[in-house]
């Protein structure tokens, strides 16, 4: 059986990705509230953001998008969504990995990150890859019935084989 890396192919996202990005998002999310929208990938794209979809190589179907932001010394992953059918093999860590081989190239020490309390699949994954919580944003996603709060997570990135170190201490420490 073929493996994603022989199944699939990472490459920069496009307006053209916008339609399928989102339909996968929204099916992907708890509640279609909770994916982005046209606007916010539009946006993003304007804004020259780190942009990546992955995409399977016989269908042509998008299977997961992540998208970052350059900071001066860090990279703050904005958004990350996998296709459900695609779930559990792998692939979230695969666009974390991008990630952090970017911040390595960058000589950014940290990568950064929102999440909501509520997506347990998705703290448990950033858990698992050493991200470590530092605050919360109170009100800072769109719910329901008002708002949810944000945990704030961090992931210190070591330049050499970015396993995540604890002893790098950083400003807000």
């Amino acid at each position: 059986m073929p493996t994603l890396e022989t199944r699939c192919d990472d490459r920069l996202m496009t307006e053209a990705d916008i339609p399928a990005v989102v339909a996968m998002e929204r099916l992907a999310c708890q509640l279609p509230v909770h994916a982005w929208t046209e606007d916010n990938y539009r946006s993003s794209i304007r804004a020259g953001y780190w942009m990546r979809v992955r995409q399977d190589r016989h269908s042509g179907r998008i299977v997961g998008v992540c998208v970052a932001m350059d900071g001066i010394d860090e990279l703050h992953l904005l958004n990350i969504a996998v296709d459900v059918d695609f779930r559990g093999q792998g692939l979230a860590r695969d666009l974390l990995a991008l990630l952090y081989a970017r911040c390595r190239a960058r000589r950014a020490p940290c990568l950064w990150l929102e999440v909501r309390p509520s997506n347990e699949r998705a703290r448990a994954l950033y858990l698992r890859e050493g991200f470590a919580d530092i605050g919360r944003r109170k009100g800072y996603y769109p719910a329901p019935e008002g708002r949810e709060d944000a945990i704030v997570m961090r992931r210190l990135i070591d330049p050499i084989d970015m396993s995540p170190t604890s002893e790098v201490p950083h400003a807000l420490d």
